[in-house]
């Protein structure tokens, strides 16, 4: 696909972002842009193909919207294309280790000398800066969930487990996708770009709210809960039902108590007369009973009987939705949060979520999936201005490839 090619729409039309990194991180930021009409052009090492198209679906879904080159920017040749494509890039997007591009001699200086304006976000565990013993650590997303305290309080109280799929790459994604725009906002005020150092680790750590502001200033850590939703409620969040199916549950307050009682066959229960706004584990007999019937009205009640019964009585409630269930759902019908788009790659319709969020002027687009390995090297490098003759040595020399 050529960049004349590309459709116009969106609110980052005009922009130009260049993709360099591998997994999920660096491509998810970089597909939000594509979502919202800006031209990304996403590297991939002509030495060995992204791990990320040998998981399931994710390619299709991760790089869409993007043109790809596959090349090796180590190799002298790659280099040169490397910097072409900076010279015209307004974000630069990178995933690796930190501290690799300036060991490749491409520290931020050296880039800005290509592009005084060009926006720089570094993406990698441990940051850029630091302990040199972390700085250059590997890391995926279970190692910035553990190094971040975020793993530690998530799973059962017997266990830690990490949150999936792949939580911590999508929240430094974002991190990194808010923070590049921040930048270009300024740099084209300006005419001087940025460089931003986003940590997988500090992401997560930025998302822990009072758990984490608990433990700094008063010792705390906080318990793993798994199905309850603090470490003292006596009532399950979370119940299985009749058709073997869960809801979720969120029960606070004296009067969602009291029409959650009425429900479950505990309104005429002295043990319940008086107005409450919790109860307990230590709470008996009145925490051992609202147990039992929440769970006795769940089992005899499908996961939808019980999330319709709850939601009329404005209790808050939500079935745990499967794939399946998400896929025929009316409200996700009604909005449109799938939609389908041709993957190049298998050449069949494939459905996924659609580009979220939803903006009313300027609306977001998918007009293509994840593309093939080295798809746009020819488009990409005839826009640099190489000949055909040009393109073919590179070929020849391994500098890319399909």
């Amino acid at each position: 696909m050529k960049q004349s090619e590309i459709p116009v729409f969106g609110n980052l039309q005009g922009v130009r972002v260049l993709s360099v990194g591998t997994a999920i991180a660096c491509p998810a930021a970089c597909s939000l842009f594509a979502e919202q009409g800006a031209s990304v052009v996403s590297v991939e090492s002509a030495v060995t193909r992204d791990m990320l198209r040998g998981i399931g679906e994710c390619w299709t879904v991760e790089h869409r919207n993007n043109r790809t080159i596959a090349l090796n920017i180590r190799a002298p040749e790659g280099e040169i294309v490397l910097k072409k494509l900076l010279g015209q890039s307004d974000i630069l997007v990178e995933s690796s280790k930190g501290g690799t591009w300036a060991r490749w001699n491409l520290t931020d200086e050296a880039l800005w000398e290509i592009n005084p304006r060009l926006v720089i976000a570094h993406v990698s565990g441990y940051g850029q800066t630091g302990d040199p013993a972390y700085v250059s650590r590997a890391s995926y997303d279970p190692i910035g969930q553990a190094f971040s305290g975020f793993l530690a309080v998530n799973g059962t109280p017997e266990s830690p487990l990490p949150v999936k799929p792949y939580t911590c790459d999508y929240i430094t994604a974002l991190f990194a996708a808010w923070a590049a725009l921040a930048a270009l906002y300024r740099a084209r005020e300006t005419g001087r770009g940025e460089s931003i150092d986003v940590a997988q680790f500090e992401a997560m750590a930025r998302i822990q709210a009072d758990y984490l502001m608990d433990g700094l200033n008063h010792g705390l850590q906080a318990q793993r809960m798994g199905i309850y939703g603090n470490a003292v409620c006596a009532l399950p969040n979370v119940q299985v039902c009749g058709d073997g199916n869960f809801v979720m549950t969120a029960i606070g307050g004296a009067a969602i108590f009291q029409k959650l009682e009425e429900l479950i066959g505990l309104g005429a229960d002295p043990d319940f007369a008086e107005p409450h706004g919790v109860i307990d584990r230590d709470h008996h007999p009145r925490s051992e009973k609202i147990c039992a019937a929440m769970s006795a009205y769940c089992a005899a009640h499908t996961a939808a009987e019980v999330n319709e019964a709850l939601n009329a009585l404005q209790i808050p409630c939500s079935a745990i939705m499967t794939y399946e269930m998400m896929k025929n759902h009316p409200h996700y019908l009604a909005r449109g949060t799938f939609t389908t788009w041709q993957d190049p790659n298998t050449e069949r319709e494939v459905m996924g979520i659609g580009a979220i969020p939803f903006f009313r002027n300027n609306p977001s687009r998918i007009y293509r999936g994840g593309p093939r390995y080295g798809e746009d090297n020819e488009d990409i490098l005839q826009e640099l201005d190489y000949t055909a003759a040009e393109i073919a040595r590179l070929y020849e020399a391994g500098v890319i490839s399909k």
